[in-house]
């Protein structure tokens, strides 16, 4: 199944709507403490910049084989020349960014002392867009959709104010007019205005704070019931929740069916950016045809693969099949 399968992901053009970052690294070492304040004091030795967000979505998709192309915002200043050069040294299309001059672009520092993270430092506007920037953006995916052969769209939302209700009820029915599947890696702030869509992706933590306001421990069964009528009232097709260690959770609305599938046993460096593969590989496999319960156990293990890495890093072709070889059953 492996060969055709990334077969059938190489011709796959996917529109990826979503909030963009770029996820910095100051690597140094410590030998002191601070005479100014019991801190620590770090030499920097090393600066390095990466595509985080939606943008990693992308780049997940791009090593799949896949075209992805990025609609998304960022600000006028010097952050987005270094995103904007980020996206052109990875072969990624800028034809579907926004700057806007009122905007900081995102970046999150992660500060690394003698190989241990010491602190993360956000420089950001999450604030909603105005109505003018929202209609324009709109206009931008609209034209993006009508120039590239679109099989999927991903919402990749990490609640930095682009993505709102409206937004998201005009790229789904516009979708849906194209018979284009709709897929969405949600945080809370729109986690109730993704109604109609194919394929909806939160992890265990938010989809308790989002039915319930707040995050919750539940047992197996409170979490299918849990899954099962947030699918039914949203009118959502498959329902794919991420539990961590526990694996993944799925439930397909039309089938009426629940399933689980376990973890992979892992040495696990970092999870940062796991869901943004999950999303990615899901979506594909969607997009391909696959069963739902067989493209969330793909998607797993591609999730867990990228936590075998330090930082926020893509899944590539090669690292996927050989492990979906060496699992087997798939």
């Amino acid at each position: 199944m492996s060969h055709s399968l990334f077969q059938q992901f190489r011709s796959a053009t996917v529109l990826v709507v979503g909030d963009v970052m770029i996820d910095a690294y100051l690597r140094g070492k410590v030998t002191r403490i601070s005479p100014e304040a019991p801190v620590p004091v770090m030499n920097v030795l090393k600066r390095e910049y990466r595509l985080g967000g939606a943008a990693n979505v992308a780049l997940n998709l791009q090593g799949l084989g896949a075209t992805a192309v990025l609609c998304a915002v960022t600000g006028e200043d010097e952050k987005s020349h270094v995103f904007g050069d980020l996206l052109r040294s990875h072969g990624l299309t800028d034809e579907g960014i926004m700057s806007l001059p009122a905007r900081k672009t995102t970046v999150k520092y992660r500060v690394l002392g003698n190989n241990a993270q010491m602190m993360r430092i956000d420089e950001e506007d999450d604030g909603p867009l105005s109505a003018e920037e929202s209609a324009r953006f709109f206009e931008r995916v609209q034209q993006l959709m009508t120039a590239h052969p679109v099989a999927a769209i991903i919402f990749e939302d990490y609640d930095k104010g682009l993505i709102n209700k409206e937004l998201i009820q005009n790229i789904v029915a516009l979708a849906a007019t194209k018979h284009i599947p709709v897929t969405v890696d949600p945080k809370r702030r729109n986690f109730k205005n993704y109604d109609g869509v194919t394929m909806f992706k939160p992890n265990l933590k938010e989809l308790t704070e989002g039915v319930f306001g707040e995050s919750r421990h539940l047992p197996i069964e409170d979490i299918e019931q849990c899954m099962r009528q947030f699918a039914e009232m949203y009118h959502i097709d498959y329902l794919l929740t991420t539990l961590s260690a526990e694996g993944v959770a799925v439930y397909d609305r039309a089938a009426g069916r629940f399933d689980t599938q376990p973890a992979f046993r892992r040495e696990i460096a970092d999870v940062s950016g796991a869901g943004d593969t999950v999303i990615a590989v899901a979506t594909l496999c969607l997009v391909a045809g696959v069963p739902i319960v067989t493209a969330a156990h793909i998607a797993n293990l591609a999730g867990g693969l990228v936590c075998e890495s330090a930082g926020v890093v893509p899944i590539t072709a090669q690292q996927l099949e050989m492990e979906m070889q060496r699992i087997g059953n798939l």
